[in-house]
């Protein structure tokens, strides 16, 4: 069988929606190496279907960080024996273009987010230009590749003219365990990222009768932490480095609301579909969500959560309180979840995928 390279700038241990795509085509007799950085502190790798490797770098943020896992990512690809290179994200498309050329391997761009609308590029003018020109240059030479959702989709085959599937970034088929925690507490799991509207959550906390977890890391961290120190709300809002996905998992299965807020500064968070959006519904709890168009379609369909119509602090914790008192929506929109999981999980999207990577070959 054909042996695939994925390639990722972030930590491989927490990445679930690699590990659900490397896991899936490895299942099915596929070789598959995923790529990753080393950061300091990780865990060490857990035994998987398939292969991992992380490259560590000299530089840890910023455009020479960027410069450098490319070049090292293109210098191991160059020798390393593949059928196909998959790009995750422009922030390793330059390296996986480059090699793929020189080798004459086939190539895949996998389009997790738009990556040159996320807030923290499209709002810093000089930044969006290097993207929009790595994107320019890239995306229309990768023929082949898929998005998470149709607007994304949509959005590139406008502008570079490339067909490219949707596989969305839907959790895996577990058993319902029901919830197993009696203290009500608030999650919010992912990337803490700008964009994601720390800044008006936390001060939100101080009116709303429960506690706060959050689960992850990100380039907003450490404002996220100043932010909770300002308003003194240390005892009500943790925050905790990333888990693995079955730990993650159990806590989440645990809560009583989860968390999608994204503010509008920026297309990819308007047509944002979070993992997390997902996730919540597989374990069972009503959620939090911002009304951006993507969530509303999957909304309208199966009722799961709480949507509201901006993010400004006093919305979000009326909106928290009334899916902590109001026993009757909460009852409604967590029955909804249970049913929507049956439908809203990998297993018709792994279908798609393992099929998308026969015809390629």
């Amino acid at each position: 069988m054909p042996t695939l390279v994925f390639t990722v700038t972030n930590e491989l241990s927490f990445d679930q929606r690699m590990q659900r795509i490397c896991g899936s085509l490895a299942k099915n007799g596929y070789e598959v190496w995923l790529i990753g950085r080393k950061i300091e502190g990780c865990p060490p790798l857990d035994a998987t279907s398939f292969k991992q490797l992380r490259i560590n770098c000299f530089s840890k943020k910023g455009p020479l960080f960027y410069f450098e896992f490319n070049l090292r990512l293109f210098l191991y690809l160059l020798f390393k024996k593949a059928d196909l290179i998959c790009a995750i994200d422009l922030d390793t498309i330059l390296a996986c273009y480059f090699a793929s050329i020189i080798k004459g391997t086939k190539r895949i761009y996998d389009a997790h987010e738009y990556f040159t609308e996320q807030k923290e590029v499209a709002t810093r003018p000089a930044i969006k230009r290097i993207w929009l020109a790595i994107e320019r240059f890239t995306v229309p030479k990768f023929k082949n590749g898929y998005t998470v959702n149709k607007w994304i989709a949509d959005a590139l085959k406008q502008q570079y003219l490339v067909n490219y599937e949707v596989i969305r970034n839907l959790p895996l088929n577990l058993p319902y365990t029901g919830k197993q925690s009696e203290k009500s507490f608030i999650i919010y799991q992912g990337a803490v990222n700008e964009g994601r509207c720390f800044e008006q959550l936390i001060p939100a906390m101080k009116e709303v009768a429960a506690s706060l977890k959050i689960f992850g890391t990100g380039n907003f961290i450490n404002q996220t932490i100043s932010i909770i120190n300002d308003y003194s709300l240390q005892y009500k809002i943790e925050v905790n480095k990333p888990l693995s996905p079955a730990q993650l998992r159990q806590i989440t299965g645990q809560a009583t609301i989860g968390i999608t807020l994204f503010d509008n500064q920026g297309l990819s968070q308007v047509h944002s579909l979070a993992n997390r959006f997902f996730d919540y519904i597989m374990a069972g709890i009503p959620q939090l969500c911002i009304d951006f168009p993507e969530y509303r379609a999957l909304n309208d369909a199966f009722n799961v959560a709480y949507l509201i119509p901006n993010t400004e602090p006093q919305t979000i914790a009326d909106a928290l309180n009334k899916l902590l008192t109001d026993h009757v929506l909460y009852g409604r929109l967590q029955s909804n979840c249970l049913d929507a999981r049956k439908k809203l999980n990998w297993d018709l999207e792994e279908t798609h995928l393992i099929n998308y990577y026969k015809q390629l070959f």
